[in-house]
């Protein structure tokens, strides 16, 4: 019982002059406006002064004057999710990115039209002649006209054969800009069928350059927007996102390339234009698209950084010069190395007259082991190697000849 006494006193105890006693009969002694006015009016203005700190911070008046419910409000910044409230994002600065992408390249690409002429042979031996046509984008590289594509725009895969027609190279190439129907013919300066890139040029100056991102920058997630003219609607913009980089992809061709892959929408005649980023600046050129039953949004283009020195040459050279070996070879993986009784690596098959391989010794039925001191495993490999040197330059390689090794070194010479 002294207990509770003790607890009550000490809960009912009031800072009175730095002391914590209760003085009982102070109280008795005092009068009604010491007793019961001043108190009073304390009480008010505290609990003023209280709830004035509380409705001036926004968290506690949240607190106090919110509801159960989340709410919704817009803002510029990203979304944030806190205590149950949800900020809804403005699409604001997505569109004015998207705006601003597509009115900075719009005016470096082009519609690219290729007319061939194609002869038939029926089954019964004759022949006809008739025209047909083709289209895809470019991209502007240069005030004076030059204008960077696909070599599958403007080339009809080295002179397409069948039994029973022929389709010649392109007998015409035209030109259309942006905003401007005015149709320019081109003439083709250089091509590269190794990888898929073309340079045309049109006689007319003062036309607007893209300008070009460092492609080896981009990123997984990052916006990009796909510019060009699909099935003959030109300056045509679709967005997405990068879905991601450094994708190998091999074509109905065989050919094996390094791309960007999107899905930003990538339909026939988009060729040869621009993949950009946010700023509007080149990031690809638009090659290749997956289709078919159960596929959608699955496109690729060709990094730009890898396009500057193929371009530079198809200019200077109309063709681009290559270091060369002149061998003709064939990946050997584990299983059929040993089913032949060899070891893994590019077995060469046949070695060209004159060429470096066969100056420097080597011989049909030898396999590649390793270049510059790297295991190769596959012709892909050795290519790659072989193409980070100039011509003119040493390759040093091992093979396997008959269950021995040796080192061969040779003068890389330029690719016919």
């Amino acid at each position: 019982m002294e207990e509770k006494e003790k607890n009550e006193t000490k809960f009912k105890a009031i800072p009175v002059n730095g002391s914590t006693s209760y003085n009982k009969t102070s109280k008795n002694k005092t009068g009604f406006g010491k007793s019961v006015l001043l108190p009073f009016v304390s009480g008010v203005v505290g609990c003023s002064v209280v709830i004035g700190t509380c409705f001036g911070v926004p968290s506690i008046k949240n607190k106090i004057m919110g509801s159960t419910n989340s709410s919704i409000s817009t803002t510029n910044n990203n979304s944030t999710k806190s205590d149950g409230y949800v900020q809804q994002i403005s699409l604001n600065n997505y569109s004015d990115t998207a705006v601003y992408a597509a009115n900075k390249i719009l005016p470096s690409i082009v519609g690219i039209k290729i007319d061939y002429t194609v002869n038939t042979t029926s089954i019964f031996g004759r022949g006809s002649t008739s025209t047909a046509s083709a289209s895809g984008s470019g991209i502007i590289i240069s005030e004076d006209g030059y204008i960077l594509t696909n070599n599958h725009v403007v080339s009809s895969s080295s002179s397409e054969q069948s039994l029973y027609y022929q389709i010649s190279e392109a007998t015409k190439v035209t030109v259309t800009l942006f905003n401007d129907e005015t149709e320019y013919e081109a003439k083709i300066v250089g091509q590269d069928e190794q990888t898929d890139l073309a340079v045309i040029k049109i006689e007319k100056t003062g036309l607007t350059k893209a300008e070009f991102a460092d492609s080896d920058d981009v990123k997984v997630g990052e916006f990009a927007m796909a510019v060009g003219n699909p099935v003959n609607m030109n300056s045509t913009v679709t967005t997405g996102i990068v879905s991601a980089v450094n994708r190998e992809i091999t074509d109905s061709d065989g050919k094996t390339y390094k791309c960007i892959q999107t899905d930003a929408a990538i339909n026939s005649g988009n060729s040869g234009g621009a993949l950009v980023n946010s700023e509007g600046n080149v990031i690809g050129i638009n090659t290749l698209k997956l289709s078919g039953t159960g596929i959608e949004g699955i496109g690729f283009a060709i990094p730009i950084n890898s396009t500057t020195d193929i371009t530079s040459q198809l200019i200077q050279y109309s063709k681009v010069k290559r270091p060369y070996i002149g061998i003709s070879g064939k990946d050997l993986d584990e299983a059929t190395a040993e089913r032949y009784n060899l070891v893994v690596g590019v077995y060469v098959y046949s070695v060209e007259d004159f060429s470096a391989a066969e100056k420097a010794g080597l011989k049909n039925g030898d396999v590649i082991i390793e270049a510059d001191g790297k295991k190769i495993t596959k012709m892909d490999e050795l290519n790659e190697i072989k193409n980070s040197h100039n011509i003119g330059d040493e390759l040093k390689l091992k093979i396997n000849r008959d269950g021995n090794e040796k080192e061969i070194t040779l003068k890389l010479g330029e690719q016919p």
